[in-house]
Parts: C-alpha cells; sequence; structure tokens
C-alpha cells in the first residue's frame, strides 16, 4: 500500500475491540490474573501480552505497531517524550567505558545529557562535523558503540550522508542512532542504514500542541535490549498521550504536506528579501544540503531557518515581538506557526564553528493560510527596519 494509506490502517485491528474504529483508551496500571500459574507464567515473558501497565495496554501496542510502520523498522517502543526516547536509546546501547559519536548540531537537551548524565556513568562523548560523511572513520575507535545523527540538524539544518556513516559505523561494529523527527514519513531511515531512529512525537506525530510522547524503533533483534532497558528505567508514556499520538497519525500525511508546501513558498519568498541573507531549508535548490536531501528524503516539513544581514538586537526583537501568528514557542511540529531567535548561547559548537552573518531565527510554517503569514513576516521587516 502507498504510505498515505498505510498510516491510516497501521496499529488498527477494529476485530479485537467490537468494530471500534479507533483503538480504545486503556486507562490501566494493574493488572489481575487469573491464578497463580497464570500470574508466574506471565513473569517469563514480561513483554507478550498485557501484564502491567507501564510495560504497555493495548493502547500502546496500537500506538507502536503504528511507529513501526511508518518507520519502515522492525518494532517500536512509547516513551514520554522525544527526549525519552533519546536518553534512553543511548543507555541501552551504551556502557562504561565505551565511546559515542555524537553529530555537533544536535539538539541541546541531547548534548546536555552526554555531558552530565552519560560523562558520569564513565561514556566518553566525541562531537564531531555533521558533515564528515565517510570521514567520520577518522574518529572511530575500538570501543566506539554508538554514531548518533540527526538530519537536518538542530536549528542550522545540516542534512547528514546517513548511508556513508552507516556504513563506516556497522564495518566497525557501532550502532547508528538517529534523531528523525524532522524527517518523519519522508526520511526512511532502515533503508538508509539506521539501526534506530528515533521521533519526538510531542512534534509532528501529535500534530496538535497538546501532548508529550516520543518513540524509538529498532531493528527486530535489538527489540528486547531496548525494551528491557527503558521499561527498567522507568519511561513510559499516559493513556491520552498515546491516544492523541494515534489521532494524529491519522492526518500526519496531509498535513504535512501542508506544512512542507507552506514553508517552501515563504522560503522562496524570504530569499527575495533584502534583509534576508540566506534561508536553511534543504528542500531549496540554493541549500548546500539540497543534493543529499533530494537523494534521500522523499518530501519535508515546516520547519526552516533564516540568516538576518546584520542588525541591531533591538531590532530583531522588534520583529518577532510584534507577529500576529509567528508566536514564539521553543516547540514545532503543531497545527501553530512559530518562531524563536537561535543566536548567541542557542547554538553550541565544539567540533565545528558556527557564525551566521547576522542574527539566526528558526520558523514553523503551521496550518495558517500562506498569504497570511507572508503579511505576517512584511509587516515584521517592516519593525525591523524601522
Amino acid at each position: 500500500m502507498n504510505k498515505e494509506t498505510r498510516i491510516l490502517h497501521a496499529g488498527r485491528h477494529p476485530e479485537r475491540h467490537s468494530g471500534a474504529v479507533n483503538p480504545p483508551v486503556y486507562h490501566a496500571s494493574t493488572i489481575l490474573h487469573p491464578s497463580v500459574a497464570a500470574m508466574e507464567a506471565s513473569g517469563k515473558t514480561p513483554f507478550d501480552g498485557v501484564r502491567y501497565g507501564r510495560f504497555g495496554t493495548p493502547t500502546t501496542f496500537a500506538f507502536e505497531e503504528a511507529m513501526a510502520e511508518i518507520e519502515g523498522g522492525g518494532r517500536a517502543i512509547a516513551t514520554s517524550s522525544g527526549l525519552a526516547a533519546i536518553t534512553g536509546a543511548l543507555m541501552t546501547f551504551l556502557k562504561a567505558g565505551d565511546h559515542l559519536l555524537m553529530v555537533d548540531t544536535v539538539y541541546f537537551p541531547t548534548r546536555k545529557f552526554c555531558d552530565t548524565v552519560l560523562a558520569g556513568f564513565g561514556v566518553e562523548t566525541t562531537y564531531y562535523d555533521p558533515l564528515a560523511g565517510g570521514a567520520i572513520a577518522d574518529l572511530m575507535r575500538p570501543n566506539t558503540r554508538v554514531v548518533f545523527t540527526e538530519s537536518p540538524g538542530s536549528l542550522t539544518f545540516e542534512v547528514q550522508d546517513i548511508p556513508a556513516i552507516a556504513r563506516v559505523a556497522h564495518e566497525a561494529g557501532a550502532l547508528v542512532l538517529l534523531d528523525n523527527t524532522w524527517g518523519v514519513l519522508t526520511f526512511q531511515p532502515f533503508a538508509h542504514g539506521v539501526d534506530v531512529s528515533i521521533q519526538a512525537c510531542t512534534k509532528y506525530v501529535v500534530g496538535h500542541a497538546d501532548a508529550m510522547l516520543g518513540a524509538l524503533t529498532v531493528r527486530d533483534d535489538l527489540w528486547h535490549q531496548a525494551k528491557t532497558a527503558i521499561t527498567t528505567i522507568g519511561h513510559s508514556p499516559g493513556a491520552e498521550e498515546l491516544y492523541l499520538g494515534l489521532r494524529g497519525l491519522r492526518t500526519l500525511a496531509v498535513r504535512l504536506k501542508r506544512h512542507a508546501e507552506t514553508a517552501m513558498e515563504l522560503c522562496r519568498w524570504l530569499e527575495t528579501r533584502p534583509e534576508v541573507a540566506r534561508v536553511l531549508y534543504p528542500p531549496l535548490p540554493s541549500d548546500p544540503g539540497h543534493a543529499l536531501w533530494r537523494r534521500d528524503f522523499t518530501g519535508a516539513c515546516g520547519l526552516f531557518g533564516v540568516i538576518l544581514k546584520p542588525a541591531p538586537k533591538a531590532a530583531v526583537d522588534s520583529l518577532l515581538d510584534g507577529f500576529a501568528h509567528f508566536k514564539l514557542g521553543f516547540s514545532w511540529g503543531g497545527f501553530e506557526s512559530l518562531a524563536i531567535p537561535t543566536g548567541g548561547h542557542s547554538i553550541v559548537r565544539t567540533a565545528t564553528d558556527w557564525r551566521p552573518e547576522g542574527p539566526s531565527l528558526r520558523f514553523h510554517a503551521g496550518l495558517e493560510a500562506v498569504e497570511d503569514l507572508r503579511k505576517d513576516l512584511e509587516q515584521g521587516f517592516e519593525r525591523l527596519r524601522r
């Protein structure tokens, strides 16, 4: 089936639920057993069936089945947030004495986790240039166990050569993890050599800015190891959040298409503006990552960056403060349009040097009419000039 069709049916089994179109929402912690023998038997295979709420309910299993299908992987594990999926995956596959290669453009909370928690556990992290590709071989060590990728990169949108990185990592016996939140539906991680794909489902999967949810999809042979570690750590999403994730999945394809169309129209217009030095959006032919994006992705989303020509902070603040539609907020992927400044302390690099020619901003194109969003930006530029 076409992906747009599969996403409507993934994880749905009406025959198991009296014909209900959507999986029921199970609010459950305690699960009762009919006998001591049944209780003892359930402990021998703790992840088969419903044994305890933290291990999963039919609502959990429906969401995980759907996520694994759209990611093109083996099995998925739901978590309470995207960061929980990232940290759970890293703690699953790393131990004291291991070495981690972490992309330098990574989501800042992931960097903080590496530099504080993982370092305290005896895991050494080396940050690498996102554009290294196969040259990452120079950084591999005998104890390198994980290469973490994020493509495009947080805030600055560098596209990584995931197949080249995967070849090098696998030759050295390391796993490749990917934060695939930007590429949801449009990048098939397992077809490009990824072993673990992570989604901040809070973003596009939920799609309505009203729930925290994450997921990691793994190869079949890695699932039991990951499931054991993540349930032992205590990561567990709530029933309502799982329901909102399932609801969001059904409209994800059509929403994502609209987000991407609006973002592209705005980015092309922004490239013509005298106030703009550069637009950071891989689908644009002018973007440095366009060739890799075109090779590996089948589409895009609504998140992009803008580098302004030099301007004082007060002028940039005035641009942002006065928006009617691009509200100031740190998330993205919902129906609403958002904007944040991304310069200064918010961009941390230790392996590379990223110095834009002017103030940098990040935008998320929501589902508003593109004409209204363009007018909002135009009025913002007027405030910037004044």
